[in-house]
């Protein structure tokens, strides 16, 4: 027994050994998108009962002792399941702490940072919430050898000058998950961390650009149908413009191979977009279009009137005069049907179609066509607009 009292290779030999683990998360350094990865630095601390260490404490006076080389004795086996990487601290000295006190118990505490893995789902990035777990299990003793249980009180603390550039760490919970595989069943603690998307960034560098490019596109409704380079250049410019925006919005997250919240946004943006360049092609078309009927309408105008001046003249030379005639005498029916119809006119006022009256003050076919825009592309922007955040805002409340 004795060479066993203080053997590192050996569990207590008492039944299973119960760790109590709490950890103080220090900073959270990073959390990538692309990767799917979140950087941590923790103090994690042990605390487990060895009754092989027990000692006198000499009537009170020795509360513990601290050793200098926890490689002395035994320590559980436990390991970080969801870790990409991590290393220690030694500067200056090792950032390990190893006391054992009168009664056997261990308290172990070590600072660590680690790359941990966190799968995230970005369906309504960048409107979304993400949970980022701290997973430490046992890796070779089952539950019949080994617990672990989170400390009774506050198992989990966070440091309260935790600063994260894009998130906000909601709140967080512990829980179990012990896990069954073909060599045993291992003892397992989790700590979910709830982080929500910081959206005042987005906002400025997304949201209120994609606006204003929408807006722009609109200009060439309200510029002559005849400025051609103009109303082009405008449409290509805010199109190119709004491509680059949306090929860097990609660029800065993982090809996944559903749609997030931000693709809807700049691909509604773009068909906007796209569209004023598209009516503007229908105005250059309709332009033309009223240009030939209108020659063609001069042309038989001209026509008309070199026949009836023709005919004047062969009037003029036969001396033919005519004269309008009243009739002298009314019929009784005549008169009936006349005042009929003056009875039917008072009583059937005109409708006045204010729209139609309204459209009848641009005679060409273009110009309608770019009133009519100017009043469709924003009220259909705006319905997109109550829709998209009504939809996305109302989801996060409900989830809430």
């Amino acid at each position: 027994m004795p060479s066993r009292l203080f053997s590192k290779t050996h569990e207590p030999n008492y039944g299973p050994a119960l760790v109590r683990v709490n950890i103080y998360i220090r900073s959270i350094s990073e959390i990538d998108d692309v990767r799917m990865e979140y950087s941590v630095q923790l103090t994690f601390r042990e605390q487990w009962r060895d009754e092989r260490l027990q000692f006198d404490d000499m009537g009170g006076q020795v509360r513990y002792l601290t050793l200098t080389d926890p490689e002395k004795i035994w320590k559980p086996d436990l390991f970080f399941s969801n870790e990409k990487e991590g290393h220690f601290h030694n500067i200056i000295m090792p950032n390990v702490l190893l006391r054992i006190y009168p009664n056997g118990d261990v308290l172990y505490s070590i600072r660590i940072s680690l790359v941990l893995s966190c799968p995230m789902d970005l369906k309504f990035y960048p409107l979304d919430k993400q949970t980022c777990s701290i997973v430490m299990a046992s890796y070779g003793y089952t539950t019949e050898d080994l617990v672990f249980l989170w400390k009774e009180g506050d198992p989990v603390q966070v440091t309260k000058n935790l600063h994260l550039p894009r998130f906000t760490l909601e709140r967080f919970f512990t829980d179990y998950c012990t896990s069954r595989t073909n060599t045993g069943e291992y003892s397992c603690l989790k700590v979910d961390l709830l982080f929500k998307r910081e959206f005042s960034y987005y906002l400025i560098q997304i949201y209120i650009p994609c606006c204003m490019l929408v807006i722009v596109s609109w200009v060439s409704f309200w510029l002559d149908q005849n400025a051609v380079p103009a109303r082009v250049s405008l449409g290509v410019t805010t199109l190119l413009t709004m491509a680059t925006q949306t090929s860097g919005i990609n660029a800065s997250l993982p090809p996944v191979s559903y749609t997030k919240a931000i693709d809807v946004w700049t691909g509604v943006c773009l068909t906007f977009v796209f569209g004023a360049l598209l009516e503007f092609a229908l105005v250059n078309y309709a332009s033309r279009s009223d240009a030939h009927k209108k020659s063609a309408k001069e042309q038989q105008k001209k026509q008309w009137e070199l026949e009836h001046a023709a005919l004047e003249a062969d009037h003029l030379e036969d001396g033919a005069t005519t004269f309008a005639m009243k009739p002298l005498v009314h019929h009784h029916g005549d008169l009936h049907a006349e005042k009929m119809r003056q009875c039917e006119v008072h009583m059937k006022s005109p409708k006045v179609n204010l729209c139609r009256r309204w459209m009848n003050r641009f005679p060409s076919r273009s110009k309608r066509i770019d009133v009519i825009s100017r009043i469709f592309f924003p009220l259909m922007f705006a319905l997109f607009n109550l829709v998209y955040w009504t939809t996305y805002l109302f989801r996060e409340d409900k989830e809430e």
